[in-house]
Parts: structure tokens; C-alpha cells; sequence
């Protein structure tokens, strides 16, 4: 097998992995805004059995306190999901939109960057392969 079609293998996988990725992540967020909505009615309905909606009274539903605390934390997650999201999308239309310009190295391009002039030496993980198994 040539060089360039275990590359352009490589290339098409990552597509692939970072698509699956989004949509993963898409799937994360949606099912934790959807917790969230939950917790939301929940909190609700506890505030209007209990007849207190002021988290800082004294008398306060605990379960309400601690569904908030649990909302609160989904929304932060997905918040962070979110950012995850938009790196995961903008290297994908990076690899879509210029295969030439992605991340992945051509196998010449591996060697470490010599500011002596000298040639460059392979990387250390890359002049040996390492053993999976040891006797």
C-alpha cells in the first residue's frame, strides 16, 4: 500500500471519528437541556407544594435546593459541551475544506524542526516501534 492512500485512510477516518464526535456531543447537549426542563418542572412543583420559593429561606425544600444544584450543574456541562462542539465543527470544516491544511503529517513532515541546519533527527517514539507485550 502506497503512503498516500494509508494518508488519504487516515484523513477519511478522521472525518468519520470528528462526525461521530459532533453528533455525540449534539446528543449530549440535547438530552442535558432536556434533564434540565425536567429538573425545572420538578423544582416547580416542589416550591408550589412546599408554598416557599425563596431558595435562601430557612425553610426551603431540600429536594428543591438539590435539584437546583443538579440543574445548575447540566447547564454548566452543557455549556461546556457546547464550546467542545464548536472546536469539534471547525476542525471538521478545516478537514472538509482543506485536506491539504489539516493536522495530519505527511511521513516526511514528522521530524523535529532543526534550528542548527542540520538534518533532523527522527522523533524518539518514532525511530522504534514500542512492544505490546513484553515476555
Amino acid at each position: 500500500m502506497k503512503p498516500r492512500d494509508s494518508l488519504a485512510r487516515l484523513r477519511r477516518f478522521q472525518i468519520e471519528e470528528t462526525r461521530r464526535r459532533v453528533e455525540q456531543i449534539e446528543s449530549m447537549i440535547a438530552e442535558f437541556s432536556r434533564m434540565a426542563r425536567e429538573l425545572d418542572r420538578e423544582i416547580a412543583l416542589e416550591e408550589q407544594r412546599s408554598g416557599l420559593s425563596d431558595p435562601a429561606h430557612f425553610a426551603y425544600s431540600t429536594y428543591a435546593r438539590a435539584a437546583r444544584v443538579r440543574r445548575d450543574n447540566l447547564e454548566r456541562s452543557a455549556a461546556e459541551l457546547a464550546s467542545q462542539l464548536t472546536e469539534a465543527r471547525l476542525f471538521l470544516e478545516e478537514m472538509l475544506a482543506d485536506p491539504g491544511a489539516a493536522p495530519l503529517l505527511e511521513p516526511s513532515a514528522r521530524r523535529r524542526p532543526d534550528t542548527s541546519g542540520a538534518t533532523a533527527e527522527p522523533a524518539p517514539q518514532l525511530r522504534e516501534r514500542p512492544r505490546r507485550f513484553q515476555a
